[in-house]
């Protein structure tokens, strides 16, 4: 399968997740403001969901746009992923539809944990491809930011359980940690772009 080829399965996959986690937000029963803002818990929990889908959809871009080849191991990675990511919809909307219950969100925080372990092994299959360029080895060093965000949604744990607030903050602070792309990519690809 060519790299290209993989990506569009990706795209294709990433674009149903979104679409079946939008589906949850249905219309309030009322016509009033109040019936709407009382939907804020779904909302808030779409929006941080959405967040996370467009974060690994660029940085995935961002990996594959650096890496030269696919194995067989990076096919099965990908599908873990993938795999990993279909289950953002379900956590979504059971944690939108019990106002952020500390049970929900310790099931969300498990489901958010599950695609950075699938995220690490993909970059540790792609650079172990055969053929792969040395770039891509070396615009991801030792992956700090992939390690540290397991190790701080493994931390959250408790948290999720008993105190659901901190744990969304910790979310909100391991996707700020990813919104930009990694940097050391564009880097590295810059010379080879001339």
């Amino acid at each position: 399968m060519s790299k290209g080829r993989l990506e569009a399965f990706s795209d294709g996959v990433l674009a149903i997740v979104i679409t079946i986690m939008v589906l949850e937000l249905t219309p309030p029963a009322g016509s009033s403001l109040d019936d709407l803002v009382a939907l804020w818990p779904k909302f808030l929990s779409y929006a941080l969901s959405f967040a996370y889908l467009a974060i690994y959809w660029n940085n995935h871009h961002h990996l594959f746009q650096a890496s030269r080849t696919v194995s067989g191991r990076v096919l099965w990675s990908n599908m873990l992923l993938l795999f990993t990511l279909s289950l953002v919809p379900f956590a979504t909307a059971w944690m939108g539809e019990h106002s952020f219950a500390g049970t929900p969100v310790m099931v969300y925080n498990a489901v958010l944990i599950l695609p950075a372990i699938a995220y690490y092994i993909l970059v540790r299959g792609l650079i172990a491809a055969p053929g792969q360029s040395a770039t891509l080895a070396a615009a991801i060093g030792n992956d700090f930011k992939g390690k540290i965000s397991i190790v701080i949604y493994a931390l959250a744990l408790p948290f999720a359980l008993y105190l659901p607030a901190v744990a969304i903050l910790v979310f909100i602070v391991v996707a700020a940690i990813w919104i930009v792309p990694d940097p050391r990519i564009e880097r590295a690809l810059e010379p080879s772009r001339e």
